[in-house]
């Protein structure tokens, strides 16, 4: 186990969709621990393979106490929609109301190939669409309404992550959700 650095903004591994898992092996239990470890470390709420450059479909969570990881998710959604503030390990400091349904249910596997189904209400279910995004190349960024992102956008252009960032030749990149977004972010 080990604490990995964790990307931000910027970096093309996180608008990329992620690999499905095909092998439940020593490998894949490794990384559940170390995104747990650094999801821990962060401290956040959710930390998805890609934010610690890894391309896999995988996961980890900790939501009012309970810690869970999903491996090749899918995700069906409620019709009704929650907001509120949402933020991303990947963008340091930058805190945004951003919409989600309020009822997700996740179903995947566990990492020794069992099946899994989460099913989530409110900050759980927003953390399991977040995370899922995340898999699917998709910012937190990416699901706000155009006024919201601009702003979101402008906070991230001055902040120090993203500056140190850019001069290091990462150029971010802004993907329109290829999900319906019930007309929000787009």
């Amino acid at each position: 186990m080990a604490i990995q650095p964790i990307r931000y903004f910027g970096d093309p591994v996180l608008t990329t969709p992620a690999a499905p898992v095909v092998d439940f092996d020593k490998e894949l239990r490794t990384l559940v621990e170390d995104l747990t470890e650094t999801m821990h470390d962060a401290p956040g709420a959710g930390l998805a393979a890609p934010q610690i450059g890894v391309s896999l479909r995988v996961f980890v969570w900790e939501v009012d106490g309970e810690l869970g990881h999903l491996i090749n998710p899918t995700l069906d959604l409620s019709e009704e929609m929650q907001d509120g503030e949402e933020g991303c390990l990947s963008f340091p400091g930058v805190f945004a109301d951003t919409p989600r349904a309020l009822r997700a249910v996740a179903k995947g596997f566990t990492m020794h190939g069992e099946p899994l189904v989460v099913e989530g209400t409110e900050f759980l279910a927003r953390a399991l669409q977040h995370e899922t995004d995340h898999l699917n190349g998709i910012l937190f960024v990416d699901r706000m309404p155009q006024d919201l992102r601009k702003g979101a956008m402008k906070e991230i252009r001055e902040s120090e992550w993203f500056n140190a960032a850019a001069s290091a030749g990462q150029e971010p990149t802004i993907k329109v959700s290829p999900h319906f977004t019930r007309g929000l972010g787009n």
